[in-house]
């Protein structure tokens, strides 16, 4: 906006430097959503998608893909157990899972080749050029969660679209890319802290911030005589209630549940996480992901070996995460299913890419290293068909077998279920039409 040219405004005065503040108001993420939802280009559906993002990689023979007749440093030290599907067999470590086997879909057989982490783009975007470290506008790729919520918004008008829960590290999300920073997703660990009131932040202060803002308001009014600061007042004020006495507020108060909910998703935080995911999307939130990990580096499910800290090999590393995530995602799609939210919640669990099909990577005698070859995902929910397992690895778990599934299958998928548009398009710096999915298609076993 120029704010320092000379255009019958005082070039250093409030007005000028306000210009600018005027800008940088108009980049805000939820002031702008709630002008879209306004303008009609948001769509609303029942239809939402928790990701319980496996940050660092999990091991796909150590989980969803056993080896049991392979030699010890290929099966792992893991034995395998039956489950509801008839002749599938996965981790011991995951018998809940294994009893409900029947409403999950496996995927054996997905190809992850040119992912990575920190920053972790690949899967998440579908787009095998979003690799930050070889290409400098990897970083502008918008991620599914961001497609959804600027082609089919949040689910109610009160309810940020996109949001990611329990973030580590921004490195361990994509974000909105050329979609602009209104397609960000909306953090909830800031805002558990927020609406959590604590003494550093009371209700009358967040108050008194606002009659701030209301007087800056006033005086950028002194600059704008096309109305727009009028209609900017209406967009920001339905952003303050979203944060302060809104739906979402309640959303995330997760001390409104029963306690016999509470006491069953229990006290581990990616539980509480869980839980607060099927709060976010039974009230209208759209896209929700959970980053699963306890902290910030590449991530907690990057088991390269005992002697590598802070990640542990696979007997240390990945046998304690287990059981807990065998709990996570079975309490959450029973209580979806009980809700009767499954058929249109799609919850999905996977990492950005699999571990090598021997144990004793770099110099450990425990540990795998990444393996973009290959890996396993599951999916359960959305109205799909499940009770089935997708394509195979080979017999050592290290190259696909059969019915290669990409990235862009998975974004396909994504997109019909949440009614996006498989043919829409976002434009990059150059102006130039790039389509959502690229080399894919749903997955027709799943619809």
């Amino acid at each position: 906006m120029q704010p320092r040219a000379r255009e019958g405004l005082v070039v250093h005065g409030r007005r000028s430097v306000l210009k600018t503040g005027l800008a940088g108001l108009g980049a805000l993420s939820l002031p702008a959503l709630m002008r879209l939802r306004a303008e009609g280009q948001l769509k609303r559906s029942g239809k939402s998608v928790i990701l319980l993002w496996m940050t660092g990689g999990p091991s796909q023979i150590d989980t969803w893909d056993p080896k049991p007749d392979m030699p010890r440093e290929v099966r792992g030290p893991f034995q395998t157990i039956s489950t509801r599907l008839p002749g599938t067999a996965i981790c011991e470590y995951l018998p809940k899972q294994a009893a409900m086997l029947d409403q999950f879909t496996l995927i054996r057989s997905v190809d992850c080749r040119f992912s990575n982490h920190e920053p972790n783009m690949v899967m998440q975007t579908a787009n095998r050029a979003n690799e930050p470290r070889t290409n400098p506008k990897a970083r502008f790729y918008p991620s599914f969660g961001s497609i959804v919520a600027k082609h089919h918004g949040a689910n109610h008008p009160g309810m940020p679209p996109y949001v990611v829960l329990n973030l580590k590290s921004r490195s361990h999300v994509a974000w909105g890319g050329y979609l602009g920073s209104q397609y960000d997703p909306f953090d909830g660990s800031a805002a558990q802290r927020l609406f959590a009131l604590p003494g550093s932040l009371s209700m009358d202060r967040l108050q008194s911030r606002q009659h701030l803002l209301g007087q800056l308001d006033q005086i950028r009014r002194e600059v704008d005589d096309s109305g727009m600061m009028q209609a900017m007042d209406r967009f920001s004020q339905q952003a303050y209630d979203l944060v302060a006495n809104g739906r979402a507020l309640e959303a995330f108060d997760l001390n409104r549940e029963p306690k016999a909910v509470l006491d069953r998703y229990g006290p581990h935080d990616w539980a509480r996480q869980a839980l607060l995911a099927r709060r976010l999307v039974e009230r209208g939130s759209s896209f929700v992901t959970i980053d699963l990990s306890n902290h910030s580096a590449s991530g907690t499910w990057d088991n390269h070996g005992d002697n590598i800290p802070p990640y542990g090999g696979i007997w240390n590393g990945l046998r304690p995460l287990l059981p807990v995530f065998d709990h996570v995602i079975t309490t959450l799609v029973s209580d979806l299913k009980e809700r009767g939210m499954l058929e249109d919640v799609l919850v999905i669990a996977m990492g950005e890419f699999g571990r090598t099909p021997t144990l004793g990577t770099q110099g450990s005698t425990d540990g795998r290293n990444h393996w973009p070859h290959v890996m396993s995902m599951c999916l359960a929910g959305g109205g799909m068909r499940h009770g089935q397992v997708i394509g195979a690895s080979s017999r050592d778990g290290g190259e696909i077998a059969n019915r290669p599934v990409t990235p862009g299958d998975l974004a396909a998928t994504i997109y019909w279920h949440m009614g996006v548009p498989l043919d829409a398009t976002y434009t990059d710096h150059q102006g130039r039409p790039v389509f959502i999915v690229d080399e894919g298609a749903p997955l027709a076993e799943l619809i």
